[in-house]
């Protein structure tokens, strides 16, 4: 299950700087490999928030994402800073939601120029629908002394490389905008962070300011006045998304616990009204007119356990066969899988505790497949009360 809290990630000191503004009561939470963490609440409200730094480019924010993921188990990863505008849509100081996140450098260079081959991630529905909404709703920024305009919420692409964009005339440049015309915007973090999510089953959301065009006016003045401006909005609209991400996550667990409560208060007696017909039910044993619901939990030792693991694998190949898992979801399953299987049979607090992690790690990997996820429900349950 997520944590009930949400990661935020920048990859400027600056952008590290404007969110942790908006935390209250942060305390240093380091990774086991260095990575330095702050976790607090968003002022005024109880919704934790695990900040992190992961430095530009995004090879290392795929990796500072991962481990964030692992470490924290959040109900979304948000993406926080700055960026820059490809096209008038966005003004200065607007924020650009993306809706989907291009990594434009994969290509092909042939005799006749360099094709785009690139990998393109969807932003997760529900949080696209919610960022629309809190967009509408428009009384997520305060008005700013020496800024006039209120700022905007723009959703569409963002175009993610491995480079500084700083011209609007460059080969680079020209190619950018001929291939991925509809990018709003141009960064370096965002293809890392949604790899790292899709491949450990976590939502990511990317949030940007516009600072500059892009243009070759980076470092000038005009950048400087207007990065903290920019930065400050992204802050400010992203807290406000991870709040409202934390309580739809609430408002649904308790939704879930109602429906729980409900099905207990069931009479378990059945009854057939209807003249001269027939009840079917679906019962572990049937004694005359008396049902007796056959509703045990799965045993949780450590045999029963791995045994099922090993069945779940099999259900995992039929699925890749079937088409409903793609190449790339099913390899880290089994990544996953075999992981948890080499930790289930320590049989120690702590290698329960990894495994249970691991399995839920699992069971968002194949969130789009139903079926899987009510199966890897009881091994989830099992790995746990183990730890």
């Amino acid at each position: 299950m997520p944590s009930g809290q949400v990661v935020v990630l920048t990859a400027l000191n600056l952008e590290y700087q404007a969110v942790r503004q908006k935390l209250a009561g942060t305390q240093v939470h380091r990774h086991k490999r260095g990575t330095r963490f702050e976790v607090g609440t968003v002022q005024g409200t109880s919704c934790r928030v695990a900040l992190g730094l992961t430095s530009k480019g995004n090879s290392s924010a795929a990796v500072i994402a991962e481990r964030a993921i692992q470490e924290f188990s959040p109900v979304a990863v948000l993406f926080v800073g700055v960026a820059g505008a490809l096209w008038e849509t966005a003004r200065l100081g607007d924020v650009v939601m993306a809706t989907h996140v291009y990594a434009y450098h994969g290509g092909t260079s042939e005799d006749d120029g360099l094709k785009a081959r690139p990998r393109v991630w969807e932003a997760p529905h529900g949080i696209s629908q919610l960022a629309s909404h809190l967009a509408r709703l428009n009384d997520w920024a305060a008005p700013t002394a020496g800024y006039e305009d209120m700022p905007r919420v723009c959703f569409g692409a963002i175009a993610a490389g491995e480079v500084v964009q700083n011209s609007m005339i460059s080969d680079e440049a020209k190619w950018i905008r001929q291939h991925y015309n509809d990018a709003l915007a141009i960064e370096m973090e965002a293809a890392g962070v949604a790899q790292a999510g899709h491949l450990n089953g976590a939502p990511v959301a990317i949030v940007r300011g516009i600072s500059d065009r892009a243009d070759g006016t980076k470092n000038s003045a005009t950048d400087r006045n207007w990065q903290p401006r920019a930065v400050a909005n992204a802050a400010a609209f992203a807290t406000r998304l991870a709040v409202e991400l934390v309580e739809e996550q609430k408002e649904t667990a308790m939704s879930q616990g109602d429906r729980v409560r409900s099905a207990d208060r069931f009479d378990p007696g059945v009854s057939n009204t209807a003249h001269n017909s027939t009840v079917g039910i679906m019962a572990g044993s049937v004694t005359g007119s008396s049902v007796q619901m056959n509703s045990a939990p799965k045993a949780s030792g450590t045999t029963d356990l791995i045994a099922e693991l090993n069945g779940f694998r099999e259900q995992l190949g039929r699925y890749r066969a079937e088409g409903a898992l793609d190449e790339d979801t099913y390899r880290e399953a089994l990544n996953d899988l075999d992981s948890a299987l080499r930790t289930a049979g320590r049989d120690t607090p702590e290698s329960s505790k990894r495994t249970a992690m691991t399995l839920r790690r699992l069971r968002g990997l194949v969130a789009e497949c139903p079926a899987l996820v009510a199966e890897l429900a009881p091994m989830v349950a099992a790995a746990g009360e183990r730890a």
